[in-house]
């Protein structure tokens, strides 16, 4: 397994930490530092972070510069380059897992971001334990505090390194960070943080099962499956079976069916499944629903097809 490091307090605490327990368990455990080029002399930096990483005895340990684009603003594309630059590393080097240095902090951050955009019970359910494809990345600090890891490191005297993003203003996180959880602490008392991050488990949770619910039924209310049309991909969905199924569990139903079509995950809001939504719940003739990725919904009938093209 690898642990994903970037010379922070959270992730020389994981590094540290699996360096001790793998060779303990009998597991091959190295690292991997990803270089944004964001800032200048961050090529060095890597450098030095992949050095204290081979000095925990973690190998193998690798370096990986990226170029970040611009798509979905500057935090996500850095996010986005970072997790492909992860993916690439686990495949070179056959890794089962790669670990990051999420704490509680970090996920209450998610929480309060996803409560701000208003994107339903999914996104307030934050980072999981265990994503990505197979299973790949697992973050097993999420029920620690930043404090305690950050005590970790000074208690080993491990260097870190404290990125100046993480205190600018102009990203969104930081602006969470640093401005809305203090308010939030200080008008409703300590506790906050904690609150938000067994708020994601609960909400994890929920939306699991109304997943769940939600692929079920679109076997129930799919009149035929996936297929090609004229080199578009096309969903057929029964209208009187989605008219039937709970508001939650259709809106789910319609996003999925979205998806299998061709728009992409990432550019579909809940305003789009609203619109979609409204030819089952409010129709009265309308035109056909246009979604990212040259996606196009329109009722025929008794049933909504959806296609690309």
């Amino acid at each position: 397994m690898l642990a994903a490091c970037s010379g922070g307090a959270d992730s020389m605490a994981l590094a540290s930490a699996l360096a001790f327990e793998a060779p303990r368990a009998g597991l091959r455990a190295g690292g991997v530092t990803v270089d944004h080029g964001l800032q200048q002399g961050s090529d060095a930096r890597a450098a030095e972070v992949a050095d204290r990483m081979r000095a925990l005895g973690l190998a193998p340990v690798e370096t990986i510069a990226v170029s970040v684009g611009r798509g979905g603003g500057p935090e996500a594309a850095a996010r986005d380059a970072r997790y492909a630059a992860l993916d690439a590393a686990a495949e070179r080097h056959g890794a089962t897992a790669v670990l990051l240095g999420h704490t509680r902090d970090d996920q209450a951050e998610t929480v309060l971001l996803g409560l701000a955009r208003g994107s339903g019970t999914r996104s307030l359910s934050g980072m999981a334990w265990v994503s990505g494809a197979d299973g790949r990345y697992r973050r097993p600090f999420l029920q620690l505090d930043r404090h305690t890891v950050r005590e970790a490191c000074l208690a080993q005297s491990l260097p870190v390194w404290d990125d100046p993003h993480n205190v600018d203003p102009s990203y969104t996180r930081s602006r969470v960070r640093h401005e809305a959880l203090p308010i939030l602490e200080k008008a409703l008392g300590k506790g906050v943080v904690e609150a938000l991050a067994r708020t994601a488990q609960l909400s994890r949770d929920d939306a699991d099962a109304l997943d769940a619910w939600a692929a079920r039924a679109e076997a129930d209310v799919m009149t035929t499956a996936p297929a090609a049309a004229g080199g578009a991909q096309a969903v057929h969905l029964d209208t009187v079976g989605l008219h039937g199924l709970p508001t939650a569990v259709r809106r789910r139903v319609l996003r999925r069916a979205a998806i299998a079509a061709g728009a992409p995950a990432g550019s579909l809001f809940a305003r789009h499944i609203e619109e979609v939504d409204r030819l089952i719940t409010g129709w009265r003739g309308q035109r056909a629903i246009n979604l990212p990725g040259r996606v196009e919904v329109r009722r025929e009938g008794g049933r909504l097809v959806i296609r690309q093209g």
